[in-house]
């Protein structure tokens, strides 16, 4: 039983994180077996909120350890959410609560690398904070990124589709429904 638990979660947690594109990696350190460790760069789109991309950037550790699926990567990660669309569109219920967007598994078994995006419904903004937790112990480092519907100008004018009378309205570069 306690194999089976132990197999369904690394085959969860290897599936998270799956929607991200590898932009690019950096070494920081030479193994002369296996990988060198590394700075890996991805981006992903937010789920939720059409227009926004996310690039994350995080430690990890190369070696033989890796080479068999044994290495514990560092905690050490940044995060930058950008519009990447002439409009940003969203529903507010969709993202009125915290929501995890990404997550990917920085050990073998326990360790978790993740990013939440929170919601700030009074300046129309959204915050995306990177950290990784542990079952015992978690690390207090951590980055934000935050970006607001009143960052950059809309691209177009809003349509004669999109109306008050749809119940959509237009902020910025956001097109927010209800």
């Amino acid at each position: 039983m306690r194999k089976i638990i132990l197999l369904t979660t690394l085959a969860l947690l290897t599936a998270c994180g799956k929607n991200a594109d590898k932009i690019g990696e950096a070494s920081t350190v030479f193994n002369l077996l296996g990988k060198n460790d590394r700075i890996e760069i991805e981006a992903f789109d937010d789920p939720d909120v059409r227009g926004v991309s996310c690039f994350l950037s995080y430690a990890k550790k190369g070696g033989l350890k890796e080479t068999v699926n044994l290495e514990e990567d560092a905690s050490d990660a940044s995060v930058s959410c950008v519009q990447t669309a002439p409009v940003i569109t969203y529903s507010e219920n969709a993202v009125s609560k915290p929501r995890q967007v990404f997550k990917r598994n920085a050990s073998f078994a326990f360790k978790s690398l993740q990013i939440v995006r929170y919601y700030d419904p009074k300046r129309k903004a959204f915050a995306y904070m990177v950290y990784s937790d542990k079952i015992i112990e978690g690390s207090p480092k951590n980055s934000l990124s935050a970006l607001s519907c009143y960052s950059t100008a809309r691209a177009t004018p809003p349509s004669a589709a999109s109306s008050p009378a749809n119940n959509i309205q237009h902020i910025g570069a956001c097109e927010i429904s209800a």
